[in-house]
C-alpha cells in the first residue's frame, strides 16, 4: 500500500515522514523542489511475531506501508497544486494531509482548519478538470451507458468543492470511474502536527469542522521523530515517559487501517509466516490472488482458523481441529481479521 503525505509549506509533513519512517530525511527540502522521498516500513502486528515463534519458520514477513514524502509546492505561503503534484498524488492508494498545529518560527499561529479546507478545495479542482474534459468529449461521441448522467453527478458535487468519497456510488459505478484515479474518492486521514504543550487536549472546534468525516490523528512530529531515531528497544519506554502509549508507527497504522477499512490474515507453516493485508469484505478467492494469481485462478477451498482460537488452543493446530475450529470455507467466504488461511488450489 502506497500512503502519500501531502501538505503545505510549513506543515511539518516530512518531520512526520521521518517520525513514521524512523528516516533522516533533510525537513525543509520539499519546499525547493526536492524529489519525493519512499520508504517502506512494515506494519507492526504481535500476532505475527507469536506465530513465528511457534512455527519458527525460515522467513518472517509483516504487512508493509511505503509512505511517499510528497514535495510541496516552492513558496512558504503558498496554499495550492501544481499539476505535477495531482499527477504524483494520483498514483497514491491513500493520502495524509499534514496540517500545521504549532506556531511558526516567526511566530505566524496556526491555520489548520484554513489548510484542511485548502487542500479539498485543490484537490475538488484537480478532479473536476478531467470530469468537464470527458463531459465535452461526450457530446460528440457515444459513451458507456449511464456515463453522461454518472459525470453529472460527480460534476455537481465537485463544484461544491465537495469530495467524490461522500457520494454513494456502486460497485458498478466505481468500476466505470477507476481509471480516473479521482484524488477524493482516495482514503484520506489527517495528521495535525502539534507541540508537546498541546498533545493530549480535544482538537479545535475549528479542526473538528473542517475535517468533518475524516480521521484527525493529533502527533508532535519533532518529538516522535527524536523517538523513532532511538534503538527500538528504546522507544516504547521513553513514549510511555512522554505519556504516550507507543511510538507514532504504532498509533497511526491502527488508525490508519481503521479509516481505510484494512484487515490482515495471516498464513503460517516452517518455509514462512505472513500477515497480507485486504480490504474488510473481500472474499476467500479474492484473497488467495494477494498470494499468487495462481491460487486464484485455481481455488478449491480455504481451510479456516482464527488466530484466537489457534492461541486458546495452546498454538495447536490438532487440537483447534478436534475442538471443531478449524473449518473448510468456499471462495465466497468473507474473510476475517486475524484468520489463519491454508488455501487449497489446483495447480
Amino acid at each position: 500500500m502506497k500512503v502519500g503525505l501531502v501538505g503545505f509549506p510549513g506543515s511539518g509533513k516530512t518531520t512526520i515522514y521521518n517520525a513514521l519512517t524512523g528516516q533522516r530525511a533533510e525537513t525543509g527540502y520539499a519546499g525547493r523542489g526536492g524529489r519525493p522521498n519512499r520508504a517502506v516500513v512494515r506494519v507492526p502486528d504481535q500476532r505475527v511475531e507469536r506465530l513465528a515463534e511457534i512455527y519458527q519458520p525460515k522467513k518472517v514477513t509483516f504487512a508493509e506501508i511505503m509512505f511517499v514524502d510528497m514535495p510541496a509546492p516552492p513558496g512558504a505561503s503558498q496554499r495550492s497544486l501544481d499539476p505535477q503534484a495531482l499527477a504524483a498524488m494520483r498514483e497514491m492508494d491513500a493520502l495524509v494531509q499534514v496540517a500545521r498545529g504549532f506556531p511558526a518560527e516567526d511566530g505566524t499561529a496556526p491555520d489548520p482548519a484554513g489548510e484542511l479546507s485548502d487542500l479539498a478545495a485543490e484537490l475538488a479542482l484537480g478532479d473536476l478538470a478531467p470530469v468537464e474534459r470527458r463531459l465535452e468529449r461526450l457530446k460528440k461521441e457515444r459513451g458507456r451507458p449511464g456515463e453522461t448522467e454518472l459525470l453529472e453527478r460527480l460534476k455537481a458535487q465537485l463544484e461544491q468543492g465537495l469530495p467524490l468519497r461522500q457520494l454513494t456510488l456502486s460497485e458498478s459505478e466505481l468500476t466505470l470511474l477507476s481509471g480516473y484515479r479521482f484524488l477524493t474518492l482516495k482514503p484520506l486521514l489527517v495528521v495535525l502536527n502539534v507541540d508537546e504543550a498541546s498533545l493530549g487536549r480535544p482538537l479545535p472546534p475549528e479542526v473538528e469542522a473542517a475535517a468533518a468525516g475524516l480521521t484527525v490523528i493529533p502527533l508532535s512530529g519533532r518529538i516522535e521523530m527524536d523517538i523513532a531515531a532511538m534503538p527500538p528497544e528504546e522507544q516504547l519506554a521513553f513514549a510511555r515517559e512522554l505519556g504516550l502509549s507507543e511510538p507514532a508507527m504504532g498509533r497511526f497504522v491502527r488508525a490508519a487501517y481503521a479509516a481505510l477499512d484494512l484487515i490482515s490474515f495471516l498464513t503460517v507453516g516452517p518455509d514462512e509466516c505472513r500477515a497480507w493485508t485486504i480490504r474488510r469484505g473481500t472474499v476467500a478467492q479474492r484473497a488467495a490472488g494477494k498470494i499468487h494469481s495462481d491460487i486464484e485462478r485455481g481455488f478449491i477451498r480455504a481451510e479456516v482458523m482464527h488466530y484466537d482460537d489457534f492461541m486458546a488452543a495452546g498454538g495447536s493446530e490438532v487440537r483447534v481441529r478436534e475442538a471443531g475450529r478449524l473449518r473448510l470455507e468456499g471462495k465466497d467466504y468473507v474473510v476475517k481479521d486475524g484468520d489463519i488461511i491454508h488455501f487449497r488450489h489446483a495447480t
